[in-house]
């Protein structure tokens, strides 16, 4: 697997695909393997610094994603590893 990462404020070309170490879910979330992402104009102003919210970086940016759940963290019981799932996010 691997991730666009966000390591510091610039263009789309100031990003960077690197492999994630391991990642479990906290309580309460889920995992999601994505097979779809997208990169629109408000992720670009989000990775330039000039959005409304700045998430701490290191992060991968999107605010949608769809693919299939990888894991669950405890307490949640609406998901599991195996669904096929959209996700609108949040920074």
């Amino acid at each position: 697997m691997v991730a666009l990462i966000c390591r510091e404020w610039g263009p789309p070309e100031s990003l960077s695909l690197e492999e994630p170490s391991a990642i479990q879910p906290a309580a309460g979330e889920v995992l999601i393997h994505a097979y779809a992402a997208a990169l629109n104009f408000a992720d670009t102003l989000v990775i330039a610094g000039k959005y409304q919210v700045k998430p701490p970086r290191p992060f991968s940016p999107g605010f949608e994603a769809a693919g299939i759940v990888q894991a669950v963290g405890e307490g949640v019981s609406a998901f599991r590893p195996g669904d096929r799932v959209m996700a609108a996010l949040q920074y």
